[in-house]
């Protein structure tokens, strides 16, 4: 590996130089099956024809001119956001991280406002929601914060899928100003909790006048089958972040927020140099496009369900095999054991997943996958599990 670049991930030796569609192309030619896409982050598919023209126009146009000055592109793509998520405004940043960096600072802003000395925010055990140090302590896993402390307080943790444990939190806790969640767990192993869950959390904070947070920087844009994942529980937060999916590829991220959540904010509370700009916004809107021409979601969501029936039809009966889960193009398949080594051997194979709580195949294909290549990350996986 090239010690130019520093060694924050363990990378696999292999250069991709080109991309179409659900596929990527490295240097010798060889053609891989994408079945993270990006994590999750190539919606549409690599080389998207639409957001390259898109990009490219933009890009002859104006690339940027900072926040200071209104940004139609910014504007048009803020207003199509707030009609799908029901949300009334947003502030763009540049990542999934920023965006929900941005959500923290909002919850601790609203307890302020109430007088509240030590405003605390619930958040859940093996969550993911970033790297910098207030997304990073809200993150629950241990192994992301060794190191790095002290980590930042305000925090309060507990199980996921455990509505009890946050009544009680309730009941004798009086600085909590919000409840921190994703709809499903990604990094943590696609956990998918119970469908009351959310419509619960919405319960509670509608009760103890705290903000719903929920984290759809993997989950959004299309990925489960709705627009944003906690549409499937008929429910609405008053903060979603979100990113990954939104620029197939060009960073954006977006914290977005409704009713008292969308007002705290005044003229130099926050910023972002690049987030928003006119060719981050260029690209998402040509996403949001794609996203209607195709019927995206639709498409996500019969996907997603023939996958999962099909795993579960080809997996039935074998040993190795724990649980299989997901929602739309978001599905994992549990192990009884530790199977971080499927990822070189699906690689070998062409096909390129990856593993996340050490047990679990998560995958993420591009939205736009067909049947054919449906069948193949199929037919490769359960091969290679059967294998073990």
């Amino acid at each position: 590996m090239n010690p130019a670049v520093m060694p924050t991930y363990g990378r696999t030796d292999v250069q991709f130089v080109r991309g179409e569609g659900a596929w990527l192309i490295d240097h010798q030619g060889e053609r891989y099956l994408d079945g993270l896409s990006g994590l999750g982050v190539v919606a549409l598919g690599h080389a998207n024809p639409a957001v390259a023209q898109a990009l490219s126009e933009q890009s002859q146009q104006l690339l940027h001119t900072s926040n200071l000055y209104r940004i139609p592109g910014q504007e048009h793509l803020a207003e199509r956001l707030a009609k799908l998520s029901g949300m009334d405004n947003m502030f763009f940043g540049n990542s999934g991280a920023e965006a929900c960096e941005c959500a923290i600072k909002i919850a601790r802003m609203f307890g302020h406002q109430k007088g509240f000395s030590d405003p605390t925010i619930i958040v859940m055990d093996s969550a993911f929601h970033g790297r910098t140090m207030a997304t990073l302590t809200a993150t629950g896993n241990r192994k992301v914060h060794a190191g790095f402390e002290p980590l930042v307080s305000g925090f309060l943790r507990v199980p996921f899928n455990d509505v009890d444990s946050i009544e009680k939190i309730a009941a004798t806790t009086n600085q909590v100003t919000a409840i921190f969640v994703e709809p499903i767990q990604g990094e943590g192993g696609i956990q998918v909790p119970d469908e009351d869950y959310l419509p619960r959390l919405r319960g509670i904070c509608d009760a103890n006048d705290w903000l719903l947070i929920i984290d759809e920087v993997q989950s959004g844009n299309a990925r489960t089958g709705q627009y944003f994942c906690y549409q499937h529980s008929g429910i609405l937060p008053d903060l979603v972040t979100t990113a990954k999916g939104l620029g197939n590829g060009v960073p954006i991220g977006v914290c977005m927020a409704r009713g008292a959540a969308a007002h705290l904010f005044k003229p130099g509370n926050h910023g972002s140099t690049f987030g928003g700009n006119p060719l981050s916004c260029a690209a998402a809107n040509a996403v949001l496009d794609e996203f209607e021409r195709l019927n995206i979601i639709d498409h996500a969501a019969q996907m997603g369900d023939y996958l999962l029936q099909q795993f579960r039809t080809r997996l039935a009966g074998e040993n190795a095999v724990k649980d299989i889960r997901g929602k739309g193009l978001m599905l994992g398949i549990e192990l009884n054991a530790p199977c971080t080594e499927l990822v070189q051997r699906a690689f070998e194979r062409h096909l390129l997943i990856n593993v996340t709580a050490d047990t679990v195949i998560r995958m993420l294909p591009p939205l736009i996958i067909n049947q054919e290549e449906a069948d193949q990350l199929c037919e490769t996986l359960c091969d290679l599990i059967r294998g073990l």
